[in-house]
């Protein structure tokens, strides 16, 4: 009268048919003719499968209730990655694809990396060898035996290394005026993370990821850098410069000055010292332009006298004559070079 097979007899409990079970209907098909032949095909089976199973049939006849013993049982293996829980950057790393199944020696496996297949990792060898591990190979890792659909539950890849890069930001971005808070953020890419701290010209000031300054004053510009650090190695990041500008009231007009202006101020100094010395080489210029005038200056005069003299009779000899009191004595005197004769 009916032919089914079941999980198994439980007292006082008729054994349920799987093809009404819920979890069986959809992957059962009965290839006997429940009379002669019993066969029944499970299909996309899991680890929650495995057990014994049993056919059982009611005939017309009172008690005519049959359960056949010992029953079969299914067992039903996993592939299984092994891989070292956590490697470091630069390890050689050997990950293994392990079942409980005999499998042949033609089974050829695939690997897949978080589940996308490495094409160049398809051999007959259940072993997936990573020389000289990189950050860029932590991952989920699984395996599958080329022709069956199944594949295994995925491990994870933990690929240690130190920190490697920083990036630094400020908040806000914009002019920094005394009593703002401000934010500075460091994000250091390394595993396991980092631990983080900041230095402002050879002081530690803060630790932590984020450090923030409340109510900032001109004492807190400077340069600012992030070192980072974990058990394989530390790195320090690139300095940033923090302008703190402070205001001051005058005139009902404010005034913003620039507390530490860095490379502002060289080239201010550069600026000046291009003015001086524009300055010192035109007064030079000047100078040398005076002292030939200065040379020049005595010819003029003196032509300017022969001048004079020319309209002179007793001048033309180069003399000039005066009486002296009670006497005919003439007092000479020499002008423009002549002499007396």
């Amino acid at each position: 009268m009916e032919a089914f097979w079941t999980k198994g007899p439980t007292k006082d409990v008729e054994p349920p048919d799987l093809s009404n079970d819920p979890e069986y209907s959809q992957r059962l098909q009965y290839l006997g003719d429940k009379q002669q032949n019993c066969t029944v095909r499970l299909s996309h089976v899991t680890l929650k499968d495995s057990r014994k199973y049993y056919f059982r049939f009611i005939t017309n006849e009172t008690g005519g209730k049959w359960t056949g013993y010992p029953g079969v049982t299914l067992t039903v293996t996993d592939l299984q990655v092994e891989s070292p829980e956590r490697v470091t950057e630069g390890d050689s790393v050997n990950l293994r694809c392990k079942s409980s199944c005999a499998l042949t020696d033609r089974a050829t496996f695939i690997w897949y990396r978080n589940s996308q297949p490495l094409t160049e990792r398809r051999d007959r060898n259940n072993e997936l060898l990573l020389q000289s591990v990189r950050r860029e190979d932590s991952g989920r890792y699984s395996c599958a035996v080329d022709g069956h659909t199944h594949i295994s539950p995925a491990v994870q890849l933990n690929v240690m290394y130190p920190p490697v890069k920083h990036v630094i930001s400020i908040s806000p971005s914009g002019v920094i005026v005394e009593g703002d808070s401000v934010t500075l953020n460091c994000i250091s890419d390394s595993n396991p993370p980092a631990e983080i701290s900041w230095i402002k010209g050879g002081t530690i000031v803060g630790s932590g990821r984020i450090y923030n300054i409340s109510k900032i004053s001109s004492n807190d510009s400077g340069e600012y850098k992030c070192k980072s650090i974990n058990e394989h190695g530390e790195k320090y990041s690139d300095t940033v410069t923090l302008n703190v500008m402070f205001h001051h009231v005058a005139g009902g007009n404010v005034i913003m000055i620039t507390a530490a202006s860095g490379g502002l101020f060289i080239i201010i100094i550069f600026i000046i010292i291009f003015i001086l010395f524009i300055i010192k080489k035109g007064r030079s210029v000047k100078s040398e332009d005076h002292t030939v005038k200065q040379i020049s200056d005595p010819n003029e005069d003196t032509y300017t006298a022969l001048e004079l003299k020319s309209t002179t009779s007793d001048l033309s000899t180069g003399r000039f004559c005066s009486e002296r009191r009670g006497t005919n004595e003439p007092i000479l005197s020499s002008v423009g070079g002549a002499t007396d004769d």
